[in-house]
């Protein structure tokens, strides 16, 4: 649990410092703490499902229901970074995909999927740093 932990905090550190280098709303320590936080919520639910003490006639064990909650929760403080500036402008929606990501792989983390972790942190950091050159 520690290890998977400590996934979450690198990888979610991974996204928000290329964020916090563009100088955006939420950056490093928001990234990081969406990722735990994901990760975490993970953790719990299969604690919960492993608890001896959980009756387990009685606990619902839809695993779907945890990256529901997950997105949604994510989805709504991702939508905060969103903004419309003049001109028909929208901004910080690649910050808001990227605080969704966060998510996701704090998620990824605590059920586990290491693999699945690591390839959605290195292709989060190819959209946001190779694209944006490319886009320039």
């Amino acid at each position: 649990m520690i290890l998977r932990l400590v996934f979450a905090v690198l990888l979610g550190a991974v996204v928000g410092f290329e964020r916090e280098r563009r100088d955006k709303a939420a950056g490093l320590r928001t990234h990081v703490l969406i990722s735990t936080a994901a990760c975490l919520f993970a953790l719990l639910t299969l604690g919960l499902l492993s608890d001896p003490i959980a009756d387990v006639d009685q606990v619902r064990t839809d695993p779907i229901r945890l990256i529901e909650a997950v997105t949604a929760g994510v989805a709504f403080l991702a939508a905060g970074t969103i903004f419309t500036a003049g001109n028909d402008r929208v901004l910080g929606l690649t910050t808001g995909a990227g605080m969704w990501m966060a998510g996701a792989i704090g998620a990824a983390c605590g059920l586990g999927y290491l693999g699945l972790e690591l390839l959605a942190a290195g292709l989060a950091i190819v959209v946001l740093w190779l694209f944006k050159s490319v886009m320039e």
